[in-house]
């Protein structure tokens, strides 16, 4: 890849995330009401989407292997009770990362 192509490719995906970090508070500005529809779609779309991320992250255990799907389920279980006990998504995402790696890497 040239650097050509490289930088084309960076000033694309700058200009589109300004695009989408944008749009929303050019059609809801400062004093207009949200609609419901997007109030309701705020509210429930990231239960949705973390609901389809735990089920995509888990397609994959398998229960029937040597591990039993152990390291899968121990770091999904602390991922859930130190999100809930914490509310820090950044470190409830890594503990469950380095709880999985160390389990598969090490124990396992």
């Amino acid at each position: 890849m040239t650097a050509t192509r490289a930088f084309v490719i960076i000033l694309v995906t700058a200009v589109c995330t300004l695009i989408t970090r944008l749009v929303p508070f050019m059609l809801f500005g400062r004093k207009k009401e949200m609609p419901k529809a997007v109030n309701y779609l705020g509210a429930i779309l990231p239960p949705a989407i973390m609901a389809t991320l735990v089920v995509y992250c888990l397609k994959g255990a398998d229960l029937f292997s040597p591990t039993h799907g152990i390291p899968e389920l121990s770091a999904t279980i602390l991922t859930a009770l130190l999100h809930a006990w914490k509310r820090n998504v950044l470190l409830s995402i890594a503990a469950g990362t380095f709880c999985y790696m160390l389990l598969v890497q090490v124990v396992f």
